[in-house]
């Protein structure tokens, strides 16, 4: 009995020094989480209990000049849910009717939110852009673990109008393109936080703490769109695709005094309350077949603004600059003689006029009426190259209008290094030069605001949610171009060319317009393709002009010719404008008698080039019809001097 009892005496001396020695261990590493580690321990507990979520703040609008909304943002709601604690919330028998309901309203595969529900993260994102019909409907399930986050959708009232000039925002509710990208650090405003403690399923803390820090929304953004000029723009421009079949029709409307663009419009476009696909059902077939390499670059091309991003040689209509520059600096004036035989020789190069046509006697007026080339010539040889060059600095050709646009681009204009006599001859007339839109429609207006040239705007102010304005945006006078003795000529040669010459189809009874016609092949690797860019750009009234229009088809089928084109849709859109703006008309008497009887005296056209008989029949509420394929027409029917009623046709033959 007594080695028994020493035995076992040793045995729980043993363990006894064993457990000794384990809480001395114990002790040892609970001092080192406990005072050692303390802080690192802590900073991990709290990291684990504290929930960051990120406030989202109210995009700002963007309002046209009237304060009517183009782009807002809608209330939505985000879907999330916990799986854990849905789980625990959930009996077996629930899981499914709970999954056909979420998946019902957040328009989701019943399968895909079983795969949610079953994730073991501790927090899921379940959909984004939930309707408040929808979560209200959510809300209803009444199942623990779900969570709405409120939130917002970018919307655009106008769907595809001013698309390329608005521009669109990514998921995130960032600025892509447009306006929304320029002005994106306005209209984002700054993002606030919750900051709160929970446990591992989301519980509330007993000691936790909760702080919010409230947003600070966007700004809105007032443009100097007129949301009713824009939405004649559109319409006509629709029209105007449909009649002429072009690739693409651009236009941009602008108030010369100021600056202002009072419409901006591009087709086709694309809606940007969906951005990244196309607009109609059958590209959406081709598109949802491309490559992601393709989608790519299909998307980036629908979103470009080629009225500010992309060059195209004027033609005839830039024989404006080159006009009023030879009129300023003295090398011509407006009652000499610029005789036409059809064709003039540069050096070793034979340059012709409008398919050999002979404008014979003419003074600078009808030589801009006639879009005479051979005259230009002269006048940009007489300019020369320094001078030639030194206007297009001052008409703002060689730079940047600074246009409040992502992505613009610089004319595509000759180094002066590589400019021979044969060069500047055809920079007179409109083509060896490339500028963009928004470069030549600016240059224009110096023209149209007594040889001041304004810088192009888009935002007038910012203002806060409560609608107070922040910050104001002025219009902003960049030099002056030409004299306001040179301004006053040009503008009485413009509407000379619309009353008199092939920019007829522009005229509207009671308005003095003014304006030229160009039709310009487009260049490639070759020389010259037989696709082309026939243009228009016009003002009114030219007593005072307060509207600048240009409107540019790109590759028309059929007759091709700017006064056929693009002179009815300028004419369509400024009629709607200066009525709009309150601009009262004031008839002659042979416009009074005309409205009156409706009836017209049919001009002579014959002998004229089929481009401006167009132009010239285009200024009477007539149809006209091209018998022939030839650019001079031979013959007319109605005779010249008959009487012909209103919507009546006038047959041109051309051979």
């Amino acid at each position: 009995m007594r080695k028994v009892s020493t035995l076992y005496k040793r045995r729980i001396t043993i363990v006894f020094g064993l457990i000794l020695i384990l809480l001395a261990l114990l002790c040892v590493r609970l001092a080192w989480i406990q005072v050692v580690k303390a802080d690192e321990y802590k900073a991990m507990a709290i990291e684990q209990q504290t929930r960051d979520v990120l406030v989202e703040a109210k995009r700002g609008d963007i309002l046209d000049r009237n304060g009517s909304k183009l782009a807002t943002s809608a209330t939505c709601y985000t879907v999330w849910i916990r799986p854990n604690e849905l789980k625990k919330s959930l009996e077996d028998d629930q899981v499914e009717p709970v999954a056909e309901k979420l998946a019902k309203y957040t328009h989701k595969k019943k399968d895909t939110i079983l795969k949610y529900m079953a994730s073991d993260d501790s927090i899921v994102k379940v959909a984004k852009y939930i309707s408040k019909d929808d979560a209200a409907k959510i809300k209803e399930i009444g199942a623990n673990g779900i969570l709405l986050a409120k939130g917002s959708k970018r919307y655009y009232p106008m769907g595809n109008y001013a698309s390329q000039t608005l521009g669109s925002v990514t998921e995130d509710n960032v600025g892509r393109t447009g306006i929304e990208l320029e002005y994106d650090q306005y209209l984002s405003g700054i993002a606030g936080r919750w900051i709160k403690n929970s446990d591992r399923d989301g519980g509330e803390l007993s000691f936790g703490t909760d702080d919010y820090y409230a947003p600070e929304n966007g700004y809105d953004v007032v443009l100097t769109i007129d949301q009713a000029i824009q939405y004649y723009v559109e319409k006509a421009v629709k029209k105007g695709m449909a009649k002429t079949h072009a690739d693409r029709i651009m236009c941009i409307v602008l108030d010369p005094k100021s600056g202002d663009v009072l419409a901006m419009a591009m087709n086709p476009g694309f809606n940007p309350n969906n951005a990244t696909e196309p607009d109609n059902k059958a590209d959406k077939k081709k598109f949802a077949k491309y490559t992601d390499k393709q989608q790519v670059n299909y998307l980036n091309k629908m979103w470009r603004n080629s009225m500010v991003s992309d060059t195209y040689e004027p033609g005839s209509t830039f024989k404006l600059i080159t006009a009023a520059s030879a009129l300023e600096e003295g090398v011509v004036n407006t009652k000499e003689n610029l005789y036409c035989k059809g064709s003039i020789r540069v050096e070793d190069y034979t340059l012709h006029c409008n398919d050999g046509a002979k404008h014979k006697n003419q003074q600078l007026r009808d030589a801009v009426g006639n879009s005479c080339n051979t005259a230009h010539v002269r006048l940009a040889l007489r300019l020369g190259e320094k001078k030639f060059y030194d206007y297009l600095a001052l008409f703002g050709i060689t730079d940047l209008t600074n246009i409040d646009l992502p992505g613009e681009a610089y004319a595509q204009v000759q180094p002066r290094a590589n400019i021979g006599p044969v060069e500047l001859a055809t920079m007179g007339f409109g083509q060896g030069i490339a500028v963009t839109p928004i470069q030549l429609v600016t240059a224009i207006s110096a023209i149209g605001n007594k040889g001041i040239e304004m810088q192009p705007r888009l935002v007038k102010e910012l203002r806060d949610e409560n609608g107070k304005t922040v910050k104001k945006f002025s219009p902003v006078k960049i030099r002056r171009v030409i004299s306001e003795e040179t301004a006053k000529e040009m503008c009485k040669i413009m509407e000379y060319e619309v009353s008199k010459g092939g920019g007829g189809s522009a005229k509207i009874a009671g308005y003095r317009v003014g304006g030229k016609t160009g039709t310009a092949n487009k260049a490639n690797s070759t020389g010259y393709s037989n696709s082309v860019y026939s243009s228009f750009i016009c003002m009114a009234p030219m007593n005072d002009p307060q509207v600048e229009i240009l409107v540019i088809c790109d590759n028309p089928k059929g007759l091709i010719y700017g006064s056929y084109t693009a002179a009815p849709i300028a004419k369509e859109i400024m009629e709607q404008t200066v009525k709009y703006l309150g601009i009262a008309p004031s008839y002659t008497a042979a416009e009074k008698k005309a409205l009156k009887n409706k009836t017209y005296k049919v001009p002579s056209i014959t002998g004229m080039t089929t481009e401006k008989a167009l132009g010239v029949i285009g200024g009477y509420n007539v149809k006209s019809k091209v018998v022939g394929k030839k650019n001079k027409v031979v013959d007319q029917y109605p005779k010249a001097g008959d009487t012909i009623k209103a919507g009546g046709t006038v047959y041109l033959y051309t051979e």
